[in-house]
């Protein structure tokens, strides 16, 4: 039997009868689900659910809406329904260092990130090879202090264009003016080359050594007009030790910005990630 899947999250004030509402409404449609996450945060009253759905295939998206929506009027919810079987656009923003942007498109050529990536867009022409060989649109978008503005409104009209849901900031070391990030609030995930909140600002590895520190990591977020201190998504630390010298620690901390620069961009392409004001729920695999 043919069929189509959704992921459905949905947010709103906690109350009697969400879970059992929202359920019984998607049982009357014939819909198997096939994966179920909630959270009710007790300190905001904000009820979290994230609900993977099979149905049958003449059940259309716009279905699926309409069936919710008396939930939606009763509970006061936000509902966002997305197609599983659509390939998300994304951006790259890369300046010099490529490791992370070269971890994503590998892990986009094996399958493991299900996306499509719409253009490579970097203040350096380091980039254009790669983007070249990968068949994948390159954007020089060289930034000073003169154009800055203009060049964001071309990044903005090309995030439009390709109807891209993400843009990732994959070492892009160029910070975005507050407008930009409060118009794609929620679509711009950055990695910072530390472990969030320490060592914010430049060369974070350096202050980590000079500080003496055992553990070393980073973080992914989405960016805020607030700099570094965006919702966190992901995180992870490896241990260092008197010994490693400062280079050292930069060349473990490359490994790890890839790797949770991948997991942040796969938990949001996948509809895991929830905004709970400058916090996030994230209902891991």
């Amino acid at each position: 039997m043919s069929e189509n899947s959704y992921i459905l999250r949905i947010a709103c004030d906690d109350q009697p009868g969400i879970v059992a509402t929202v359920t019984s409404a998607l049982a009357s449609r014939g819909a198997n689900i096939i994966e179920s996450n909630q959270f009710w945060d007790r300190h905001t009253n904000q009820f979290f659910l994230r609900v993977g759905i099979s149905v049958p295939a003449e059940i259309d998206k716009d279905s699926i809406v309409l069936t919710l929506n008396p939930s939606v009027d009763r509970f006061n919810m936000k509902l966002k329904v997305d197609v599983v079987s659509r390939r998300p656009k994304i951006i790259i923003m890369v300046s010099k260092f490529d490791h992370a942007m070269l971890h994503l498109l590998y892990q986009i050529k094996v399958g493991w990130l299900d996306a499509e990536v719409a253009a490579i867009v970097s203040n350096h022409e380091d980039a254009r090879k790669v983007a070249e060989q990968e068949g994948i649109p390159f954007h020089y978008m060289p930034v000073n202090k003169d154009n800055k503005i203009e060049q964001e409104a071309k990044l903005a009209d090309l995030i439009k264009q390709t109807n891209s849901e993400l843009v990732v900031l994959a070492r892009y070391m160029q910070v975005l003016t507050n407008e930009l990030s409060s118009q794609f609030y929620g679509m711009i995930i950055n990695i910072h080359h530390s472990f969030l909140p320490s060592f914010k600002g430049a060369k974070p590895y350096h202050q980590a050594y000079d500080r003496g520190v055992k553990l070393i990591g980073a973080t992914a977020h989405y960016v805020t007009p607030d700099l570094d201190e965006g919702p966190i998504i992901e995180q992870e630390t490896e241990r260092v030790n008197h010994a490693m010298s400062a280079d050292d620690f930069v060349a473990t901390g490359r490994d790890i910005e890839a790797r949770v620069l991948a997991r942040a961009v796969k938990y949001h392409l996948e509809g895991r990630v929830m905004l709970n004001n400058h916090r996030t729920v994230v209902f891991t695999l």
